[in-house]
């Protein structure tokens, strides 16, 4: 049996689920470097470890950070669906763990490139991915430009991983800003928290969030949550010079029982909105708000 026909047998063993229940967790930075891939696919395999079905979509055009982190090269990616008529099935690479992930492939640098039709075609295809999963997790690029923001808005959760660096904090509250100015957010229906990495201790993750916390509040009249903080480590530093996942690799690290907990209370504080949500729905709020 081949991986698409695989897929499709799981769409079939999944016919009591709804194909609009998958959770979609968006995880962002305002700069590179801050450890965003590796909490996307760390937070992949504890969901995974508790029984979740999980694909990770690798929103980084251009990029490929998760297929690295996988060790994997996929044979397609998101540019056969919309270049060359691939169902989306036939894109999804499964990872460690019976992760499944979508690489947006070199082919698609912008989706402000693409044409009303091929903007709808992704649309079409991205709504399989809720009968596919249980959690959808968005990995975009670093930074976001305008045709990406519109999609991070329109998302239930929103991961927002910074560091101690005061470029970071900074670029962070910019990008945060920018959220909270959006006409698509809505801060009834969305929940945007932060994670700390690369901190020394649980005290220099709390001044991270505190000092994001306070100038939101201060600014922009606005709360943000704390979904926890990841530790400097040398073993999450071994494990992605060897292309691995620490999670995996050293299970007993800091950083993978950092990974853990926040996995945990990710799921341990999903919001009852975040169910009426679907990875269709963000796509048609960003088309709406591009005037497509």
């Amino acid at each position: 049996m081949d991986q698409a026909e695989g897929l499709r047998n799981v769409i079939k063993s999944q016919n009591q689920r709804n194909v609009e229940s998958a959770r979609v967790i968006t995880i962002t930075s305002g700069k590179g470097g801050v450890g965003k891939s590796n909490l996307a696919v760390n937070l992949a395999v504890n969901f995974s470890k508790m029984g979740k079905k999980v694909i990770i979509f690798d929103a980084d055009f251009g990029l490929a950070n998760v297929e690295v982190m996988f060790n994997t090269l996929p044979k397609h990616n998101l540019s056969d669906v919309i270049f060359k008529g691939h169902q989306l099935s036939d894109v999804i690479t499964n990872g460690p763990m019976d992760i499944g992930f979508i690489s947006a492939g070199s082919g698609i640098m912008s989706l402000n490139n693409l044409t009303e039709d091929q903007i709808h075609l992704l649309v079409r295809s991205l709504r399989q991915l809720s009968g596919l999963c249980d959690v959808i997790i968005v990995d975009t690029g670093a930074g976001i430009s305008n045709h990406v923001m519109d999609f991070v808005v329109s998302s239930p959760e929103i991961l927002l991983v910074a560091t101690p660096e005061p470029s970071s904090i900074t670029d962070s509250y910019s990008l945060m800003k920018a959220l909270f100015l959006n006409p698509l957010y809505n801060k009834e229906f969305s929940r945007l928290s932060v994670v700390a990495n690369k901190v020394r201790n649980d005290s220099d993750g709390d001044k991270v969030y505190e000092r994001l916390a306070s100038v939101v509040k201060q600014f922009l009249d606005s709360d943000v949550d704390y979904a926890g903080c990841i530790p400097h480590d040398t073993s999450l530093e071994k494990a992605v010079r060897d292309q691995k996942i620490v999670s995996i690799a050293y299970p007993q690290a800091r950083s993978s029982r950092s990974f853990s907990d926040i996995a945990e209370h990710l799921m341990n504080n999903e919001k009852a909105e975040s169910r009426s949500f679907s990875i269709r729905t963000i796509f048609e709020s960003f088309m709406r708000k591009q005037g497509r």
